[in-house]
């Protein structure tokens, strides 16, 4: 079978105030009147034999809403007590499945343009993961985008993986050519993921084994899932193994990571971005003489801020969280 596991445990924080912990971002029906997470639903619905959503305790009841309002039966829906980063929500997924099941992990708030070519991108990775391969997506870049971390490759053949960069080497890795954004999305069999989690971070997978076994229906245990390392997939294994692939997604393609992107995405399609101010509010909002401007009024907080300067958001929201703020 062929699995699309969509990862919706983030809350989104980039994004915030728009984005909270009871309505993250994958959630905000913005999107031409959808959510990201009903965006990602469609995207692969015909791509694959049925879902598997990995939430967290929080916010679960939103997907099972939307699922439940599309008239699709997901393979299996599996809460997370704690979030514990993406190595550990793909592990349950795929102790969940068949050891031979292709898994298209998909993040739940990504935008993809061009379906065509995202859909050759991922038949591509199905083969390559049916030969027992780890597949990663790498998007052609198309500026130099110090948000992203990148894949260096010649082919399907990775050659190293890269943190996000600063502006100048940014610029470097695009006029190279052989430097991709790293997407997030991978393609593997559910027995080589569990596999190379087994050889590379034993600690992880031992870990995520005793919380799943423990689980009460569709809910991991939570104190045993309070002691799995909080890993990336990147980290814990994609970044070790000898077994991985990319294939190159030529579709336009963004996380809408941050504001800025948000006005990328929003120019031209709607009237949220006025001139060349992004302004999102509950309340009409009138501006003048400025430019370049983030205005952003939801349930009781205002941000202002420049739009080049929206990847201080996260900083916002980590005061906030320290200070146990209700805003979040």
């Amino acid at each position: 079978m062929n699995i699309n596991v969509i990862l919706s445990g983030g809350v989104g924080s980039r994004l915030w105030p728009l984005s909270r912990r009871s309505m993250p971002k994958q959630y905000l029906p913005i999107f031409e009147g959808e959510s990201l997470f009903e965006k990602t639903i469609n995207r692969n619905l015909n791509l694959t034999d049925g879902i598997i959503v990995v939430g967290n305790i929080e916010n679960t009841h939103l997907s099972k809403a939307i699922v439940e309002r599309l008239g699709i039966n997901p393979v299996s829906e599996i809460v997370e007590s704690h979030s514990r980063n993406t190595a550990a929500a793909i592990a349950f997924a795929a102790f969940s499945m068949d050891i031979q099941d292709l898994l298209l992990v998909t993040p739940s708030d990504h935008v993809i343009e061009d379906v065509h070519e995202y859909e050759r991108a991922v038949q591509d990775a199905f083969k390559l993961a049916a030969k027992g391969y780890l597949v990663t997506f790498g998007i052609i870049p198309t500026r130099p985008e110090i948000g992203y971390g990148y894949v260096q490759a010649e082919g399907n053949d990775v050659i190293d993986f890269h943190e996000k960069p600063y502006l100048e080497k940014a610029k470097e890795y695009v006029d190279l050519g052989d430097y991709f954004w790293n997407s997030g999305i991978f393609c593997f069999q559910a027995g080589v993921y569990l596999e190379e989690l087994q050889k590379f971070r034993p600690d992880i997978f031992e870990t995520c084994k005793a919380a799943y076994n423990k689980r009460k229906k569709d809910t991991i245990d939570k104190d045993l899932s309070a002691k799995i390392p909080p890993v990336s997939i990147d980290f814990a294994v994609m970044e070790k193994s000898n077994r991985i692939k990319m294939v190159k997604g030529s579709f336009e393609w963004s996380d809408l990571g941050s504001f800025e992107s948000l006005f990328d995405y929003f120019k031209g399609k709607s009237s949220y971005v006025q001139g060349t101010n992004l302004i999102i509010a509950e309340d009409y909002v009138e501006v003048f003489g400025v430019e370049q401007m983030l205005i952003v009024q939801h349930k009781g907080a205002l941000l202002i801020m420049p739009i080049a300067e929206s990847q201080e958001v996260k900083n916002i929201y980590n005061k906030l969280n320290r200070n146990n703020s209700n805003l979040l």
